[in-house]
């Protein structure tokens, strides 16, 4: 007992030492290696599996070696991904839940965890803007799984004779989504066996939002092919502009359709918590269903996703399988705090606890001043990237969310007019800044083409230890590392 207590004991210094380091500007964002130098093993630290045990010595110097060659997703300058920062109050409540190690599945298991469920899941469908005597939902595995659940539901509610039957007594199927939509929507009709050629993609204005009368034309369309219109999904901050769907208009032509309408709100539902900003996601409360990843712009620890559906009972319906060993209908407590059968897996990992501490540490109004500031970030990189002549914008109107999308202008190219040889070039200056960023370790940031827009680099906001000053700091790394990259000609080749 003694050895295990000093273990843990010398395991929790190396964890805060670790969590210290991710907030201090001077440290690295990461300390890359190929893939093929982790696998051959670096100063003692292999990740080959032994035949014989390793002694606890050994234990710690791979717990410290697996964080020093990983990234520090808490770093004020990593701005990589949607989720990001280290919240020590939602850290905290990732140790107690792994500590408690239960199942989501049954009150019997899990009583306080349980209840921390419904009542969030109470709160955000109240911030969503429904009745009290509406709404049900469940977290779940991060958005994709969210989105997943709700073509389920929607192909469910229209159609219960699926559950059993399956797709063969069904008609063809169609669901629409935007060009700019999470490729979630596409992945759930292949894995529910509705297949992605049915999945209509929707023209989107050039801020990415989704355009009304486009929606429209593709149900019509659809119809007088013989197929049959059931679902539609409008994205409350895309992946990568940030944009918002018009919700209102959209849910007009659900409501004259009579189809499901889903709102994947994964990136954008925290701005709900900002009366400042939740305006964008007007409308969202006439959705079926919603997705919401408070892992996102509300920054708890990975991995807390939650669907939200309007109609309660319809998960139970759709999902229940009445296993004997688990869900006995008569138990000395009420079962309908079983909530295992609502879902589609059946061990589930508490999600819930961190995002419920969280809360109670921050209130409602800390999150909405977190997620004010997040936004005032991404204005503050806007309105410098204005200034600077060796930056262009992707498009010049201030964003909605937390997304600033930009390129990198190198001196070599300043001068050449617009045309596929400019574009061609400046094509190869982000993927060259980033590989040297990575090499470096000081910042991160993600590039990306779309449509035909050439590599961009994606600049996005969540974490609340990132400053103005980062922002600057970010530019001027950038500008740094890109400044003598020169993309030969076509005809040099």
């Amino acid at each position: 007992t003694g050895k295990k207590e000093s273990f843990f004991q010398e395991l929790v210094n190396i964890l805060l030492s670790y969590v210290c380091k991710s907030f201090r500007r001077s440290s690295k964002v990461l300390d890359f290696h190929h893939p093929h130098q982790l696998r051959e093993g670096l100063e003692g630290f292999s990740l080959e599996l032994p035949d014989q045990p390793e002694n606890l010595e050994q234990l710690l110097v791979d717990c410290r070696d697996t964080l020093k060659y990983g990234v520090k997703t808490g770093h004020p300058r990593f701005f990589n991904q949607l989720s990001s920062g280290l919240d020590v109050i939602g850290l905290a409540g990732e140790w107690l839940t792994s500590t408690a190690n239960t199942n989501m599945f049954t009150y019997e298991v899990s009583p306080v965890f349980i209840l921390m469920e419904e009542i969030l899941l109470k709160k955000m469908q109240e911030i969503v803007g429904w009745s009290e005597e509406e709404g049900d939902g469940v977290f779940c595995p991060g958005g994709t799984m969210s989105n997943l659940y709700s073509v389920l539901l929607a192909r469910y509610h229209f159609f219960p004779e699926v559950k059993t039957k399956g797709m063969t007594a069904l008609p063809r199927l169609i669901l629409f989504t935007s060009a700019h939509s999470h490729y979630s929507v596409k992945k759930s009709a292949a894995v529910l066996g509705i297949g992605s050629e049915n999945v209509v993609v929707v023209k989107c204005n050039d801020w990415g939002k989704m355009i009304p009368a486009e929606l429209e034309s593709s149900i019509l369309t659809a119809k007088d092919q013989g197929c049959v219109p059931f679902y539609v999904n409008a994205t409350a901050g895309t992946t990568v502009y940030g944009a918002f769907d018009p919700l209102n208009a959209i849910a007009d032509i659900c409501e004259s359709h009579g189809l499901w309408l889903h709102v994947d709100a994964a990136w954008g539902g925290g701005l709900l918590m900002s009366k400042r900003h939740r305006v964008k996601l007007q409308g969202i409360e006439r959705a079926w269903s919603v997705t919401w990843n408070p892992h996102k712009m509300m920054g708890a620890p990975l991995q807390c996703s939650a669907i939200l559906v309007k109609k309660r009972g319809l998960l139970k319906d759709c999902n229940q399988m009445c296993a004997e060993y688990l869900f006995q209908t008569d138990k000395h407590y009420d079962t309908s705090y079983d909530t295992g059968d609502k879902t589609i897996q059946c061990g589930r990992h508490v999600d819930v606890f961190k995002l419920w501490l969280m809360w109670k540490a921050k209130g409602s109004e800390g999150f909405e001043s977190q997620v004010n500031k997040c936004l005032e970030n991404a204005e503050h990189l806007f309105d410098k990237l204005k200034q600077r002549p060796d930056f262009e914008l992707v498009f010049k109107s201030k964003p909605e969310h937390s997304n600033v999308c930009f390129w990198y202008i190198p001196p070599s190219l300043r001068n050449m007019s617009p045309g596929p040889e400019r574009n061609r070039r400046l094509h190869e200056v982000a993927p060259k800044i980033k590989a040297k960023m990575m090499e470096q370790g000081m910042a991160m940031i993600g590039y990306q083409p779309l449509g035909d827009k050439v590599n961009f680099f994606r600049c996005v906001f969540s974490n609340p230890a990132t400053q103005t000053e980062d922002v600057d700091y970010l530019l001027e790394e950038i500008a740094s590392l890109g400044h003598d990259i020169c993309i030969r000609a076509e005809t040099d080749l």
